[in-house]
């Protein structure tokens, strides 16, 4: 779906709050073949434009003012980085209600997920499960809850080599329309974008009959984001009640900075937002959740202000 414009999402307010990341418990990522460590600039934010809507015909000449959603949260996020040193940062945001949306941090600047992109892994064995007309196994409902409530890594190696490793995680992206994310076998190590991964949460928390992942899919998943550990429950639920998320954390051994990443449903004023923060180079975990919690909580202020908010 185009990054660039503010459009309707099929996203209904009326699906329960919910979602976002867990990081392991351990470590947050699972690091075997480990990449070079690098964290992406932070980039200018791409425009996402509210247009005017399409008025009768005796009305054709008015115009309703034009919004920079993702200029105004450009504004309320990069004060927030000011004495954050080398910490790089991603947010895209959703109002399902509205279907108002931005994105601030480069609409291809990609960072590694750590332990969120065990809510990927998971969403590529429904996936599978429901081409072979079956349920999840007693052994794949375990790590299913392991992975995403406890953020467990074994679980997740588990599960990444039963969809087929980084070849059927990618396989399963294209699917759900994730177009800028690449996978890899040290599954922490998978590079997305912040506008990626709220394609992911659409896909989870969607209510479209058609979408890829069913019904019964979408709900086993969510329901397992609504009940993640609660000291794991950081992150976009401080930008709202009812969360559901999973989060992820990852310390680099070359530069001894973190990647600190949270995805996630939450209920603001009522409303349901859908929010992804990404971010990399932070100085300590602690100061990383600081800032993701204060990315988060602007960028949900920022779509409730907008036009349908």
């Amino acid at each position: 779906m185009p990054r660039d414009r503010i459009r309707r999402s099929a996203l209904s307010a009326s699906v329960a709050a919910a979602v976002v990341l867990a990081g392991s418990a351990a470590s947050g990522a699972y690091l075997t073949g480990r990449s070079p460590d690098h964290a992406p600039a932070a980039a200018a934010s791409v425009s996402s434009v509210a247009p005017a809507a399409t008025a009768p015909a005796a009305a054709a000449t008015s115009e309703e003012p034009v919004v920079d959603l993702d200029k105004e949260l450009a504004a309320a996020v990069e004060p927030l980085l000011s004495g954050s040193g080398t910490a790089a940062v991603s947010v895209a945001v959703l109002d399902g209600a509205s279907g108002t949306r931005a994105v601030y941090g480069g609409a291809d600047a990609t960072y590694d997920t750590a332990s969120i992109v065990k809510v990927d892994i998971l969403a590529a064995l429904l996936l599978r499960t429901q081409d072979e007309g079956r349920a999840l196994t007693a052994g794949e409902r375990a790590h299913a809850v392991a992975m995403i409530e406890r953020s467990d890594n074994e679980s997740a190696t588990a599960l990444l080599t039963a969809v087929g490793g980084a070849s059927g995680l990618d396989a399963a992206n294209e699917r759900l329309g994730l177009t800028a994310t690449t996978a890899a076998t040290a599954w922490g190590l998978t590079r997305t974008t912040a506008a990626d991964q709220l394609t992911l949460l659409e896909a989870v928390f969607g209510t479209d009959a058609d979408a890829e992942l069913s019904q019964e899919s979408r709900k086993y998943l969510r329901g397992l984001m609504a009940q993640v550990e609660a000291d794991q429950r950081w992150g976009v639920s401080a930008a709202g009640s009812d969360g559901a998320l999973k989060n992820g954390w990852m310390p680099r051994t070359a530069t001894g900075l973190w990647n600190i990443n949270s995805i996630g449903r939450v209920t603001a004023d009522g409303r349901t937002c859908l929010v992804a923060v990404l971010s990399a180079g932070q100085p300590a975990k602690e100061a990383g959740i600081a800032l993701v919690e204060s990315v988060a909580k602007a960028a949900v202020g920022v779509v409730r202000a907008g036009p349908g908010g």
